[in-house]
């Protein structure tokens, strides 16, 4: 092969090499998301904003509520009616089913509320939940119309989430749509 040839031929194998790693970068790739908190598996969704890590400890999400799924004293104290009381019982299940399809499972990022308590007068870790790719969770469900913004107790993020509850409702997502002819409850 000439010097000719053989510059040809390597100019040539710079330009596909170039064309081809050109062609193969993906622009939606987004940035490593880096959150700082801790890694946990999540061993069982207990109900809609409360689940249970595989060591013991129970985590309860951060500036949300979502229905409940049992009929305790939290539920007898706020509705009389037993009736009432089943068609919250049947929103707890459905916004329990959702969550655990999303997490349960699966590894998740847990981290504090900066400047608020560590734990509620249960035990359980009070903690903003993140998947690996950055998704918080606790905004997802709200987002997605299966819990509210907890105004009890207001959070960094109280103002993030009344706007995407006021989205979800606006959009009949979730538990604010027509479910089983639930709607009229509310």
């Amino acid at each position: 092969m000439s010097n000719q040839s053989l510059k040809i031929f390597c100019v040539t194998v710079f330009l596909f090499t170039t064309l081809l790693l050109l062609s193969c970068r993906n622009d939606s790739i987004s940035e490593v998301i880096r959150i700082d908190g801790e890694m946990v598996l999540i061993q069982r969704v207990i109900d809609g904003d409360t689940f249970e890590l595989p060591d013991g400890r129970k985590v309860r999400l951060l500036g949300i509520d979502t229905p409940e799924k049992f009929n305790n004293e939290k539920l007898k104290n706020e509705y009389a009616s037993p009736e009432d009381r089943l068609v919250i019982m049947k929103l707890g299940e459905l916004s329990s089913d959702y969550v655990t399809r999303m997490i349960e499972g699966k590894e998740v990022i847990l981290v504090p509320e900066e400047n608020y308590e560590d734990t509620d007068r249960y035990g359980r870790l009070l903690r903003y939940v993140y998947l690996p790719d950055g998704t918080l969770i606790n905004a997802k469900i709200i987002e997605d119309g299966f819990g509210e913004v907890y105004e009890k107790y207001p959070v960094s993020k109280t103002n993030e989430f009344r706007s995407l509850q006021v989205q979800a409702r606006e959009n009949s997502r979730g538990l604010w749509g027509d479910i089983e002819g639930l709607k009229n409850f509310r």
